[in-house]
């Protein structure tokens, strides 16, 4: 039997693996729902020393963080590939990659983060024509057990002239401190041939006492999703919609008699810069580019958090309506 001397296994055991990617969870093959956390470490990449890490879900962007950290992903339902990334000290790179199964979304809330579920089904919701729109609304909202996910949907249902849209509102709690919001809804159109605009938006008044104002919608007009930022100042706000890089599907042809899943995710510093994230459609994730900034408002509210659901028409008049079913806002 052929020997070898002790130095020679010495050094074997001296070696440092090229890559030590640690991922604490979630685990490989791992079932869950979204947000999900993602914990992860690296203390060497590629021979190197680990300085920053990433993480990716499919072949989407590339989110940089620390080379320890820790992490609420957004990730629409069925099954995806997350990687993992490391970068060296010298340019070296690895990456660990994962097969997950996200679920559709439950009541559990996963470590660190607050669900609030089932917002459609909370009493005292309250509507008004916008004003911000053209023309004149009027709106009716009630809970309805058809069509519904979980029995408990809720109608929206609009009339409108001259394109004018109408707001549906429900404070439903305050956290002044939270810094990182997901707006989940499942979408049942009635007869969207009327519409132009479905909008979806939270508002939170946090520590410092001013309003940040997070506005999502698909504008039928530009074929986008829009956000909105405050263009003046906090004391002078003016609210402007901004086209993003991603496309939305005109609100007329979203398929009548179905459930739509949306997802929004977005995020704020202590300032009320807002940083819009993504948007999940039926399982379809797009990521937002570039849109970021200023939406913070000095509206005199006290501690809130508010959520917004608005249908806005188009034409000289008619009429639509809308079901909300498993609506959940979850924060961390």
């Amino acid at each position: 039997m052929k020997t070898f001397p002790f130095s020679f296994f010495a050094l074997v055991a001296g070696i440092a693996p090229a890559s030590a990617i640690t991922v604490t969870t979630p685990a490989n093959g791992a079932q869950l729902t979204s947000p999900f956390t993602l914990t992860a470490s690296a203390k060497s990449c590629d021979t190197e020393r680990a300085v920053v890490m990433g993480y990716s879900l499919d072949y989407g962007a590339t989110t940089i963080v620390p080379a320890s950290f820790s992490a609420a992903v957004v990730a629409g339902d069925g099954q995806h590939i997350l990687h993992v990334k490391c970068w060296g000290s010298r340019g070296g790179n690895a990456d660990a990659s994962l097969n997950i199964t996200v679920l559709p979304s439950g009541t559990t809330s996963p470590s660190g983060i607050t669900v609030v579920s089932n917002i459609q089904s909370l009493p005292d919701w309250a509507w008004d024509h916008d004003p911000a729109t053209p023309g004149s609304a009027s709106g009716y909202s009630d809970i309805a057990p058809a069509p519904s996910v979980s029995g408990n949907a809720r109608q929206y249902s609009i009339s409108f002239s001259d394109s004018g849209g109408e707001i549906f509102h429900k404070s439903f709690g305050k956290d002044t401190a939270a810094t990182h919001f997901v707006y989940d809804s499942n979408i049942w159109l009635e007869n969207p041939s009327s519409l132009a605009n479905i909008e979806m938006d939270l508002n939170q008044v946090i520590a410092n006492g001013d309003t940040v104002i997070y506005g999502v919608q698909c504008d039928g007009y530009s074929g986008t999703w829009d956000y909105t930022l405050n263009v003046g100042s906090k004391d002078h706000p003016k609210d402007k919609w901004n086209h993003s890089n991603v496309p939305c599907p005109d609100p007329k042809t979203w398929e009548p008699h179905t459930w739509h899943h949306v997802q929004l995710s977005y995020s704020r510093d202590s300032a009320g810069t807002v940083t819009y994230e993504s948007v999940v459609l039926d399982g379809q994730q797009s990521d937002f580019v570039g849109a970021t900034g200023n939406s913070a408002f000095k509206l005199g509210w006290g501690a809130t958090l508010l959520t917004n659901f608005q249908l806005d028409g188009q034409g000289r008049e008619g009429s639509a309506t809308a079901y909300i079913d498993k609506f959940t806002i979850s924060r961390w």
